[in-house]
């Protein structure tokens, strides 16, 4: 991931350099992921952590060519990258000599150790989109809108306990408890790591100037990617789609 990186904010650095780009911007931003593909909501299900735990800062940067005062075309590079650590919300763990660790029901048993586990999500859009300002780049207040075509690159990482639910086979019946079903607990570092998806984002915002070469800008966007799982056997394509709200600087050559 440092890797590619390192090469987008060399190209960004050298394009202005060519001729190729009119405006320069940063942003800062809030990114509120959907999260709605089943290993999201396997997480949210079983831990203590929340959706709302991965709502999270992104910053951003872009390079704008202006075709005519109406429409340029834009390169946008932003970031999103959150970690969250919880446990098991139901389950509490013991520890068997000879079997291993079990996960049993927090309502009946008090447990020896928590079920911790470590969900991580970090998605880097890369983004070439049509801008449309229809009164034109010269204002007072400047409104505009567009959208386009987006490569996201993206990782997710499981780190620690994992309850087995898939395994039924054991229960617990040792008095005063009736028979109680357990399940065994294994630890698992599994990683979808590197990997590349495309997809689409629209956008609408403004731009205030504040001098003669630079602009304050207001922006809502929204993303659609999904990204194909590998590692993690069984489940959906994983929901890499959100909504931004920024706010940036815009730089006018």
């Amino acid at each position: 991931m440092k890797k590619y990186i390192l090469l987008l904010v060399a190209a960004l650095i050298v394009l202005p350099t060519l001729g190729f780009s009119d405006t320069f911007s940063v942003k800062v931003g809030y990114f509120f992921p959907s999260a709605t593909s089943d290993l999201w909501k396997t997480e949210f299900d079983n831990m203590s952590f929340l959706k709302s735990d991965f709502q999270s800062t992104i910053f951003g940067v872009s390079y704008e060519h202006f075709i005519n005062p109406y429409m340029s075309f834009v390169l946008a590079v932003d970031t999103y990258s959150k970690t969250r650590s919880g446990y098991y919300k139901d389950w509490v763990g013991y520890t068997d000599p000879d079997l291993g660790d079990f996960a049993f029901p927090s309502n009946q048993f008090n447990g020896d150790f928590s079920l911790i586990q470590t969900f991580s999500v970090s998605i880097l859009p890369v983004e070439l989109s049509v801008k449309i300002t229809p009164t034109g780049r010269r204002g007072s207040f400047i409104p505009y809108f567009g959208g386009g075509v987006g490569m996201y690159l993206w990782n997710v990482r499981m780190l620690g306990d994992m309850v087995d639910f898939s395994d039924s086979s054991y229960v617990y019946s040792d008095p005063p408890n009736a028979d109680v079903q357990i399940y065994p607990v294994a630890i698992v570092d599994t990683r979808e790591q590197n990997r590349i998806s495309f997809g689409y984002q629209a956008f609408v915002g403004v731009m205030v100037p504040v001098g003669q070469r630079m602009t304050v800008e207001g922006e809502f966007k929204y993303n659609y990617a999904k990204g194909k799982m590998e590692n993690f056997q069984g489940f959906q394509d994983f929901d890499l789609r959100g909504f931004q709200l920024s706010v940036g600087l815009n730089y006018w050559f």
